[in-house]
């Protein structure tokens, strides 16, 4: 699948996946940090999200092909890769199955493990909103309210509505085949084969994403890994501490 993608700046190609519900100009700011640094930025939107295409196929192995045609593709050598949360999981899948075209994995508040599924509310209150019958993105806030208390959460999500050509709104996410194969997103990291990429996983101390006991299955996927804590962050830590994040990022590339 050809998918979307934002560039800018030039010199050493760094990829930058988002998680569930994310498209790619949710890290446009830190993208143009990185791009001041002498990166050649690549702000991707995964299959079924942003302006990629839409597809009834959705699970990791399908996602990291996805990124490495784009790769293929932009003649990319030996790229840095960062990958938030689902993004991260699709980062891992890429760098164990390719290691070969990753110079160094960055994985930001996910680990390799399984993770039951936990995003019911959030897929409810969507499933509420009757997108196509809204005339304004308020309505489909006032949905949401009764589901989501969360002020950022909301917001978030609102980012995804766009208006169509016929006058409708739409999500730019596909909701349905995210609704039906959620557990997808959840799935561990597949054990088979050992990873030699230097990789960093960055956790937000508010989040329990990354576990301590995680770093068993963690060394026993990357064989050099190094973990961050990032004080004061909880999930998203990227939007969180974009600072601290960016100085973390950039200490482990150089």
């Amino acid at each position: 699948m050809k998918l979307f993608y934002r560039k800018i700046g030039s010199g050493q190609p760094l990829l930058i996946l988002h998680g569930l519900f994310g498209q790619s100009d949710n890290w446009n700011s830190l993208a143009k940090l990185f791009a001041e640094k002498g990166f050649e930025v690549f702000t991707i939107d995964l299959r079924n999200h942003g302006l990629s295409p839409h597809d009834d196929e959705w699970d990791y192995e399908t996602m990291s092909k996805d990124v490495l045609e784009l790769i293929t593709d932009c003649n990319l050598q030996q790229a840095d890769l960062i990958g938030h949360s689902m993004g991260g999981k699709v980062a891992m899948q890429l760098a164990i199955d390719y290691p070969e075209l990753i110079n160094k994995l960055i994985v930001v508040d996910i680990s390799p493990k399984y993770y039951p599924i936990h995003h019911q509310s959030v897929l409810e209150a969507l499933n509420a909103v009757d997108i196509s019958k809204l005339k304004t993105r308020k309505e489909a806030e006032t949905v949401l309210s009764n589901y989501i208390t969360d002020f950022g959460t909301k917001q978030f999500l609102l980012k995804n509505i766009y208006w169509k050509e016929n006058g409708e709104m739409a999500w730019r996410f596909n909701l349905k085949v995210i609704t039906n194969k959620i557990e997808n997103v959840g799935a561990e990291t597949p054990t088979d084969n050992r990873c030699d990429v230097a990789t960093l996983f960055i956790r937000g101390d508010k989040s329990n994403y990354i576990k301590d006991d995680d770093m068993a299955m963690i060394q026993e996927l990357f064989s050099r890994n190094m973990l961050e804590t990032i004080s004061g962050a909880g999930h998203w830590v990227h939007a969180e501490k974009p600072k601290e994040f960016f100085e973390t990022v950039m200490n482990f590339i150089q």
